[in-house]
């Protein structure tokens, strides 16, 4: 196997988008993606089994097209990367077993990566900001997952400093859409609706951020009093007869969620002497998060990297960077008796 910059083959199967990547070694050759969100969104939001099936059907052929794409045979390929976890058990039970199957058929080594290391890892193939420097503060947000990590190794050294301690900021986007009117996925139509409104219009409350609260969840994440306070919001204009502002509702609630999120963000920073954050995950897409992000960050003198939004949602290419940073720093592969992990902790970059 080739350890100095090896050809790693990714797959991503944590939630609806069936992701296949191919990098070599911090190059990224391939990245695609099928996703099954149109058939979840009749229902609202993620329906576990549907997205199981929808990564048995979209797997194989979403692996050819990245083999296509990158110019390489699976033979030629050093490594197979999965995420083995966090994430729904089903949608990850379908990637790892075929991580495994085709690891075993070729014979090659097998890495199991954490899927929300994976996501600070996507910054490592973007070829326009330099290299990342470490330790980083990351903040993660998506549709599952709100984290604030102090990452000083992308290979062995991650610690998580909060998290969602109920609904993560890309469910809270979902549901709020839902109360709007909005079709599902939420985030992008909150984003545009909340272009033409006003963000003061309405003072929704900003979740753990209260002095009592910040002794004992300085960096966590609530949002679920959030959505409840636009949903009474929302009820009581109802009630009295008055049409809805979608558009200020939907900029006060955005207003809100970036506002915890970078306030916390830029906070771990200061207190930690880290002056570098880097944003991951789908949420990351809003135009206000990354907007106030980027203001914060300049007023306190934090470096601010924010990978292309193509390596932001879920991806196989992140997971394979992750494992070439793992076999070019002398790392064993994983078991194969490793299993999907569906709570796997940000602590154990690889299972």
């Amino acid at each position: 196997m080739n350890t100095d910059n090896p050809l790693v083959l990714g797959i991503e199967t944590s939630c609806d988008e069936t992701g296949v990547g191919i990098v070599r070694g911090t190059e990224l050759l391939a990245n695609t993606i099928a996703s099954s969100m149109d058939e979840h969104a009749r229902f609202g939001g993620v329906v576990p089994e549907v997205a199981a099936r929808a990564h048995l059907e979209a797997l194989t052929p979403t692996i050819e097209q990245a083999l296509e794409t990158a110019g390489v045979a699976l033979a030629d390929v050093d490594a197979i990367a999965v995420t083995s976890g966090p994430g729904l058990a089903g949608a990850l039970m379908v990637g790892v077993g075929a991580a495994k199957a085709l690891a075993v058929a070729l014979d090659k080594p097998f890495y199991a990566v954490n899927h929300l290391v994976g996501h600070v890892g996507a910054d490592l193939l973007r070829d326009d900001e330099g290299e990342l420097e470490l330790p980083t503060i990351a903040l993660l947000v998506s549709g599952g997952h709100t984290s604030l990590l102090h990452v000083r190794s992308l290979t062995h050294d991650v610690e998580l400093l909060g998290e969602t301690i109920d609904d993560a900021a890309g469910e809270a986007f979902d549901k709020v859409a839902r109360l709007l009117g909005l079709p599902y996925p939420g985030g992008p139509h909150i984003d545009r609706a909340a272009a033409t409104g006003d963000p003061r219009a309405v003072r929704f409350p900003r979740g753990l951020t209260l002095p009592k609260d910040l002794e004992k969840h300085r960096y966590d994440f609530s949002f679920s009093g959030l959505k409840t306070a636009v949903a009474r919001h929302v009820e009581r204009m109802r009630d009295d007869g008055l049409d809805v502002p979608v558009a200020d509702i939907a900029a006060s609630f955005r207003e809100a969620v970036a506002d915890v999120l970078t306030a916390k963000a830029i906070a771990a920073c200061r207190d930690l002497g880290v002056p570098r954050l880097l944003l991951g995950g789908g949420v990351v897409a809003n135009a206000r998060v990354r907007e106030l992000a980027a203001e914060r960050a300049k007023a306190a003198g934090v470096a601010l990297r924010i990978p292309p939004l193509s390596l932001c949602t879920d991806n196989g290419a992140m997971i394979a960077a992750i494992a070439a940073q793992r076999i070019m720093a002398g790392h064993a592969p994983s078991s194969l008796d490793v299993a999907a992990d569906s709570t796997l902790p940000v602590t154990v970059v690889q299972a």
